[in-house]
């Protein structure tokens, strides 16, 4: 059976509590360009289960499997994260056919993680491909990566989140642009609109993204779990109320150890040994 999601644990040297791991997810259809298909969402919703209740996973990174070698007498693909949808699922459905489906779907399973998530982007990420790396925290991406939006030549639109959190992310002008038109964005461009976080050459693309993983695999998970949970209110919260969220959480820190732990070790001018809570 073709496994359509490969999971690869990567332990955290000096990580505290001790045992943290970065958990690779790999999208693995690269006949497909490593389209989504349902299979491909069932298995990244269990895996964000996992996550979210083991401990140990600190950072989440989620990739695209490289192309395979190419067949005598062809061409090999283009390396791609996921390229969008599997369409040959959505012919001859209707609403009722689809609608359970994005009702209960991986993009959002991966927005409500509560670790720190990472998308690592080589190659195409187009229609879901873009809304899954819009669901994860940051993202980085190689120079010859391209986002968009292709949805509107399909007559459709986005529908993994693309129209709300592209708008968030970009302002109105720019995600009108992008799904409106259905025009592809390469990297430099993705990274001068705020798309995405970085640009690397594809052969320091997966280094630099495991490098920036274990810095924050080796902060306080829990800390971390705030930071992320105050941030995220800021979307929908108005301005003075997530000031106020954000007071509260931050005294909220005072009462824990890590904070204690924090500020000890910066005195003393040690590395903290963080308890996580």
């Amino acid at each position: 059976m073709e496994e359509v999601l490969l999971v690869n644990d990567v332990p955290v040297e000096d990580s505290n509590p001790k045992g943290g791991i970065i958990s690779i997810w790999t999208l693995n259809r690269p006949n497909k360009l490593n389209s989504l298909n349902n299979k491909i969402h069932e298995e990244i919703k269990k895996q964000c289960i996992r996550a979210e209740s083991n401990d140990d996973v600190r950072v989440v990174i989620i990739r695209g499997a490289p192309p395979l070698p190419a067949q005598e007498g062809k061409k090999s693909k283009p390396p791609s994260f996921a390229a969008g949808a599997d369409i040959s699922e959505f012919e001859d459905k209707n609403s009722d056919d689809v609608r359970p489906f994005f009702e209960d779907n991986a993009w959002e399973a991966v927005w409500n993680l509560s670790k720190p998530t990472i998308a690592m982007v080589d190659g195409f990420a187009l229609g879901g491909g873009t809304e899954l790396a819009l669901s994860c925290d940051i993202r980085f991406a190689s120079k010859q990566s391209n986002f968009g939006q292709p949805e509107i030549n399909l007559g459709l639109i986005p529908g993994g989140g693309g129209t709300q959190r592209l708008c968030r992310l970009l302002g109105y002008g720019k995600a009108m642009e992008i799904i409106l038109s259905g025009n592809m964005v390469g990297a430099e461009e993705a990274l001068r609109i705020g798309l995405i976080n970085a640009v690397y050459d594809s052969e320091k693309l997966e280094d630099s993204t495991i490098s920036f993983a274990k810095q924050l695999a080796k902060k306080s998970p829990h800390t971390i779990k705030v930071a992320k949970r105050t941030i995220r209110a800021s979307l929908d919260l108005p301005f003075s109320e997530g000031i106020l969220a954000e007071r509260s959480e931050f005294v909220a820190l005072f009462d824990t150890e890590d904070k204690e732990i924090g500020v000890k070790a910066f005195l003393e001018r040690k590395d903290p040994l963080w308890l996580g809570k």
